[in-house]
């Protein structure tokens, strides 16, 4: 296992392996997310209290999940980057923030959309609530400190050590609900009782945090194949990727 990651924490190889596992983990995003909608919103029964409206869940919890996911693996990518001093390690973390903004941006969009009926207003300072905004600002801190600094070293430990600081609000965001009186509803799932809803809501919800892990995934493969032709731009085999290209 330590053979494997060191052989790919060069950028040459992994830009091999990525653009081998993009087309798979696209394929099985698409699948997952036209299977997890048909689910959630053609087969899952409504819901006793909230109705139709709660069916944005579908979108608002996986939103929220991946939100959260993407940022813990920013700070395990940037861990490895300051403590073995990958040049991978940088672009991976650098491929994964905007995606991790979207769904961040996704999350508090839809919960406004989801609270307004439920609570009557578009916006309160509930404790979760608040400390997703605050998750949504580091990862547009992260986006803004990277594109100003011009070394890519400089600017790999300067992500780095936001991401890792960062990293402390995600358990914050998780264990709210049961630290603060909110207004946010608790846990729906949890790992140590039965959930508290419908199997097919259940699934359906499930079959859409595995399609946006899958879509994360593809998209960050993607955008860390560019960051590396751009950082590796000047060694000779980009060059010679480049003049094949070319001649193509």
């Amino acid at each position: 296992m330590i053979g494997f990651f060191f052989k790919y924490a060069a950028p040459q190889a992994f830009y091999r392996l990525a653009g081998q596992m993009i087309p798979w983990f696209a394929g099985f995003a698409l699948i997952l997310t036209i299977s997890g909608l048909w689910v959630g919103l053609a087969m899952a029964p409504t819901d006793a209290q909230q109705g139709e409206g709660y069916r944005i869940i579908f979108l608002h919890v996986p939103a929220s999940w991946m939100s959260m996911v993407i940022f813990m693996a920013m700070a395990f990518w940037s861990f490895l980057g300051l403590t073995f001093k990958t040049r991978l390690s940088g672009m991976m973390t650098a491929a994964l923030a905007p995606t991790g903004a979207i769904f961040c941006f996704l999350s508090l969009w839809t919960g406004a959309m989801w609270g307004k009926p439920m609570w009557g207003a578009w916006w309160v300072w509930d404790a979760r609530l608040t400390s997703e905004l605050i998750l949504f600002f580091l990862y547009l801190g992260y986006i803004a400190l990277t594109s100003a600094i011009d070394n890519p070293t400089r600017r790999d430990k300067a992500g780095a050590i936001l991401a890792l600081v960062g990293s402390i609000n995600v358990p914050i965001i998780y264990f709210s609900v049961i630290w603060w009186n909110t207004l946010h509803q608790g846990a729906s799932i949890s790992m140590t009782k039965a959930p508290s809803m419908a199997h097919l809501m259940l699934i359906g919800m499930l079959l859409m945090a595995l399609a946006f892990w899958m879509y994360s995934i593809a998209v960050a493969l993607y955008r860390v194949r560019t960051l590396i032709l751009q950082r590796e731009s000047d060694t000779k085999w980009v060059q010679t990727l480049e003049e094949v290209a070319s001649i193509s």
